[in-house]
């Protein structure tokens, strides 16, 4: 469903976890990518490689390729160029890489100019509290582990880190405005948490200064979805219209 004109720039990326092409397609078709830009993770990509990319890029989506790179960093830097190369708006790595990947996986990029995608880095997951923080050596809590690796990745030159809404406040007091927050575990207000144990709604989020909101299974999993990401986008006007 392609409505006329160009892809807006849009908060809502819907993510698209699905086990095979056929499935995401399906769903794809049933969305507007005027309305909102799409997400594909690890399982699809696993199960499709570039295909589902070029499938989606077809449907006039832009493309969020969440396969959060944690390598050597030449290996992280070249996988970087790899994803470029298929056009995708988006692509991530994690922060806990290390300097020497982030700041190669931005230079890997800089040859691909005005058409580069978004390079953002993964914080803290939004499946992780302080007591698992804690079971993996980190004695930071959330909060500052998330700040850490934000400012190493802004620092390292990259366009902003995923990372949940709570952190969005502290994030914002101390990186740039530009610095784009790509925030997980949004759930609108009457749906479930699900397996994210840091969530927020829509409006909340943007509230406070989260760029792109990454929503899945009340989009997904809706029995009309189309309708569903129509009542996000209206909740998300509702505090903004007074």
């Amino acid at each position: 469903m392609i409505a006329d004109g160009l892809v807006s720039d849009t908060k809502i990326i819907v993510a698209l976890d699905y086990p095979d092409l056929a499935q995401t397609l399906r769903m794809a078709e049933q969305l507007d990518p005027a309305k909102c830009k799409v997400k594909v993770g690890k399982e699809l990509f696993t199960a499709t490689g570039p295909l589902v990319v070029r499938e989606l890029s077809r449907l006039g989506f832009k493309i969020f390729l969440d396969l959060k790179f944690h390598d050597i960093p030449n290996t992280a830097a070249r996988a970087c160029a790899v994803a470029a190369d298929m056009g995708v708006w988006m692509v991530n790595v994690h922060a806990s890489g290390g300097r020497a990947m982030l700041e190669r996986c931005v230079e890997a990029l800089v040859c691909y100019g005005a058409d580069r995608p978004h390079l953002i880095a993964v914080t803290v997951l939004t499946s992780l509290d302080n007591t698992e923080l804690q079971q993996i050596g980190i004695d930071r809590n959330v909060d500052k582990q998330v700040l850490l690796l934000a400012s190493l990745a802004e620092g390292c030159g990259l366009n902003g880190v995923v990372c949940s809404a709570q952190e969005a406040r502290i994030l914002r007091q101390n990186v740039s405005s530009s610095f784009m927050l790509v925030t997980p575990g949004i759930r609108p207000l009457l749906a479930n948490k699900d397996d994210q144990k840091r969530t927020m709604t829509p409006a909340e989020a943007l509230s406070l200064g989260v760029n792109y909101l990454v929503i899945g299974r009340p989009v997904t999993q809706a029995p009309h979805p189309m309708f569903a990401l129509d009542k996000i986008i209206e909740e998300i006007k509702k505090p903004f219209a007074k």
